[in-house]
């Protein structure tokens, strides 16, 4: 069973050694998804009010994406391997007056970074909650 989950925010997990990780609600968890310092960066500008004159790489991926007839319809964190997350991107793309669905492989902050972007669902698979939930009191943020 896949779960909704929302982007809380993006926090720093080890504060000696600076791991940024994005942070997701989920049943009544959290999860931490441990991403690169400039996913981190570009997850925390799509959640900001602010804009940028010029687009991210994100921001022309989902540019690209569109202009091609595609859209992006949900995220998925679907697997957990040896504590490495895998997901998938979800998108439809018509042509020729037809809907096709298509599924990419895709790194989960990759995914994040594009679904708080275009306001699309991110769904986690129940195992994965299950093996790295966390209680919501584990996690902080600095206001």
């Amino acid at each position: 069973m896949d779960h909704e989950a929302t982007v809380r925010g993006v926090a720093v997990t080890d504060e000696e050694e600076q791991v940024p990780a994005v942070i997701l609600d989920v049943r009544d968890e959290v999860l931490p998804v441990f991403v690169t310092a400039d996913q981190a960066q570009s997850i925390q500008i799509a959640l900001s009010p602010d804009t940028f004159d010029r687009p991210l790489t994100h921001d022309l991926f989902i540019e690209m994406l569109t202009e091609f007839g595609g859209a992006v319809d949900r995220v998925r964190v679907d697997e957990l391997n040896e504590g490495t997350f895998y997901g998938k991107l979800d998108v439809e793309r018509y042509g020729e007056g037809q809907r096709s669905e298509i599924s990419f492989d895709v790194r989960p902050s990759d995914a994040i970074a594009i679904a708080v972007r275009v306001d699309v669902p991110i769904f986690v698979a129940d195992e994965i909650v299950e093996a790295a939930g966390q209680s919501p009191d584990s996690i902080t943020f600095e206001e």
